[in-house]
């Protein structure tokens, strides 16, 4: 298949289109390389894809109608991976116009090719954060999530319903998908497993917020990646027994779906620390401090509607994707241990 991968140097578009190349397909890549973290990370992620012959990289931000237009009319893709957005929920009280620019006027660009170009499926980046005041665990797809606690919550939910209208209106088949906090090699450094590596290894205190009392479905990154693959292959079809009597928010008429990815193992922020600390062996000067706005307490994903449709299982614990992480931390950036 031809399939186009945005965000393509981004941390879960990378490990998307390198896996699309392993198996055959074809890759068509996007992204703006803005600099919300290092670009000098995406062009090295790129320079990985580029080794494959099936990989084309053209610079496009989504949010420019007419090059996304034109995009679509050359290109002609079977399938769509949308991966591109603007992340972080922190940084949607810093600077919210971009989250609209890159999660709405973007995904509006999106939804608008693949409805005037024919594709099979699009599948898209959601987030766990659109369960916002949601305290039901394990977050279920099943559960009304029309409480967000941030801007870029509320354009993942947006997506989600732009998507159904879109599936609705012309029976594009669209799969949204809730992320749930991911981690490995190649990460964002804005994540907290980047910022406390970082801060440790140079003996700097770790800011540990909510006082430590976190819990996190931490989900490693071949996870996702397995779980995007498989839904992308497991194009979305209408409901027969949805009924608007008794709304599933999962599910619909339309050939429109959203899943949870998690690991649906939560994780105390503390033990997740401490795992760190023994893959570095070095222990965390900590510096606790009050929950962030925006931020919620706890995640834990229900990930069944994803082992019933696609056989979906999370592999890996968090001490060996931690691991992982550090193995590849201390080899991009050249750090030794101490007694190298």
């Amino acid at each position: 298949m031809k399939i186009l991968v945005t965000g393509a140097a981004g941390f879960i578009g990378f490990y998307v289109s390198r896996s699309l190349l392993e198996r055959g397909d074809e890759v068509v890549g996007i992204d703006n390389i803005n600099s919300y973290y290092d670009p000098g990370l995406k062009e090295a992620r790129l320079e990985i894809l580029r080794k494959s012959k099936n990989f084309r990289f053209i610079k496009l931000d989504l949010a420019d109608r007419e090059g996304v237009e034109e995009l679509f009319a050359v290109e002609k893709f079977n399938r769509v991976v949308n991966m591109a957005a603007q992340a972080g929920v922190r940084y949607s009280l810093e600077n919210p116009h971009s989250y609209i620019d890159s999660n709405i006027l973007g995904f509006m660009n999106l939804l608008e090719g693949c409805r005037q170009h024919h594709v099979e499926h699009l599948v898209y980046a959601s987030s766990s954060s659109v369960y916002g005041a949601n305290e039901t665990m394990p977050f279920s797809v099943h559960d009304n999530v029309d409480h967000p606690l941030s801007l870029y919550a509320a354009t993942k939910k947006s997506n989600e319903l732009m998507a159904h209208t879109y599936s609705h209106l012309y029976g594009i088949p669209t799969t949204g998908l809730r992320f749930f906090t991911v981690y490995g090699p190649w990460g964002r450094p804005d994540m907290a497993l980047f910022l406390f590596t970082e801060a440790i290894l140079e003996g700097k205190p770790i800011k540990v917020f909510n006082y430590g009392k976190h819990r996190r479905d931490f989900t490693y990154i071949d996870d996702i990646t397995e779980g995007v693959i498989r839904t992308l292959d497991h194009v979305a079809v209408s409901n027969p027994d949805w009924s608007g009597l008794t709304p599933d928010p999962g599910s619909s008429r339309a050939p429109w779906r959203v899943y949870n990815i998690g690991n649906s193992e939560p994780v105390e922020l503390m033990d997740y620390i401490g795992a760190l600390e023994k893959a570095l062996g070095k222990t965390a000067e900590k510096e606790f401090l009050p929950m962030q706005p925006g931020d919620v307490p706890d995640t834990y994903a229900d990930v069944e509607q994803l082992i019933l449709d696609v056989n979906y299982h999370p592999q890996t614990p968090v001490e060996e994707g931690i691991q992982k992480f550090v193995d590849w931390y201390r080899g991009y950036y050249g750090v030794v241990t101490s007694d190298e």
